[in-house]
């Protein structure tokens, strides 16, 4: 289930890379991918937290699970600043995308 996990928010991640294109160019980003993003990321945090139930005491899955839930926070931010049809500020969305970094970077030191 950790490598679904991990699988599901590497694929959500290159969407978010899109996205986060499309801010830096000025331009607001497809609805379609933004909900596929949103999807993908909500789909990963649900298969991480069975993961996180099902090895309590691992705090590098909590750590990650914890900025991976931040990140999502920053998410739904985003998304009702792109509902207003306007285009996010950069450095939201680098600050997204660096907690999401973070936890998927310290996810994936469970592995290794």
């Amino acid at each position: 289930m950790l490598n679904i996990s991990i699988l599901i928010f590497a694929i959500a991640a290159l969407g978010g890379v899109f996205l986060a294109s499309r801010v830096f160019a000025g331009q607001l980003a497809p609805w379609a991918v933004s909900i596929v993003h949103a999807l993908l990321g909500a789909a990963g945090l649900v298969t991480l937290i069975l993961v996180v139930m099902g090895n309590s005491g691992n705090g590098r899955l909590t750590a990650a699970l914890g900025l991976l839930v931040v990140a999502a926070l920053g998410g739904f931010y985003l998304a009702s600043i792109h509902a207003k049809g306007t285009v996010a500020p950069k450095t939201i969305v680098i600050v997204h995308a660096g907690v999401a970094v973070a936890g998927f970077l310290t996810l994936l030191s469970v592995l290794l």
